[in-house]
């Protein structure tokens, strides 16, 4: 699959919740020909919030390293909420080394950073549909 794949994500919301910019940037270029709405939380705690308040999210691209609630107690405090959003970590640790605390926490499935663009449509493809 190229990177000029062509996902069709009208109507879905995204949360990324990414404490830095730059990689909150980048995950917004490579998502935005997918035409789904991404909205942002800058914590964990945010990001609690905003699945409380906004039921309609369609899947989390969760940080697992963020200022005031990590992504692990997010996502435990989110599956509480809503257990059948998918939650996908973006982690800078490699398959194996945090796998099992992040499965154990709640999240459906990672990707390591960097992150593989073509990799990650797919897998939220496969989420979405």
């Amino acid at each position: 699959m190229n990177l000029s794949s062509n996902y069709n994500w009208e109507g879905k919301v995204l949360l990324v919740a990414e404490d830095e910019d730059f990689n909150f940037i980048f995950l917004e270029e490579i998502l935005m020909d997918t035409h789904a709405k991404i909205i942002r939380a800058k914590d964990g705690q945010e990001a609690v919030h905003l699945i409380q308040s906004a039921p309609q999210m369609d899947l989390v691209l969760m940080d697992m390293q963020m200022p005031i609630m990590n992504g692990y107690d997010a996502t435990r405090e989110i599956k509480k909420i809503n257990k059948n959003i998918p939650i996908i970590a973006q982690t800078a640790y490699h398959y194996g080394e945090a796998y099992e605390e992040i499965i154990a926490a709640g999240c459906d499935d990672f990707v390591s950073k960097p992150i593989d663009i073509c990799s990650l449509k797919e897998m939220i493809n496969r989420y979405l549909f």
